[in-house]
């Protein structure tokens, strides 16, 4: 019996091991931006904007911040010419990863890029993130 508890204990504290996740590191030239400094930057809503480079389904799933600009981080540079230029960036993806690259690329053609948030993260620091809808699907007449 004993010998089975022991067992049981192993295997658990084996599968948490495995389970548990990775950070990957931050290779990024913008900021990681944590919940402090973005409720700063989104109490000045005339001085931001919040880009969301994730997939339509990503947000939906995953929520986002009550106000942004979706562009997927594959379309970002084509649509450059949408993306204010007098006022700091705030670009956000599930973990920051994706924010950051695309907060490298934007940096690099002169956007002012206040930092990159991970949705996930902000939420988990206690962050509300808005839950989006989807309008039900058109029947046909």
């Amino acid at each position: 019996m004993l010998c089975a508890l022991l067992l049981g204990l192993v295997a658990s504290a084996a599968f948490a091991q495995q389970a548990a996740p990775t950070a990957q590191p931050w290779n990024y030239k913008t900021k990681q931006l944590n919940r402090a400094e973005i409720d700063g930057l989104l109490a000045k809503p005339a001085q931001v904007v919040v880009i969301d480079v994730r997939r339509p389904d990503e947000l939906i799933s995953k929520g986002s911040f009550p106000a942004y600009l979706s562009i997927q981080s594959k379309e970002l540079e084509n649509h450059l010419a949408y993306i204010p230029r007098d006022r700091q960036i705030i670009t956000v993806s599930n973990r920051a990863h994706r924010a950051g690259a695309a907060g490298d690329l934007l940096s690099g053609k002169g956007f002012k890029v206040a930092g990159a948030a991970g949705s996930l993260d902000y939420e988990e620091q206690g962050g509300t993130i808005a839950r989006i809808t989807p309008p039900p699907p058109k029947t046909a007449p």
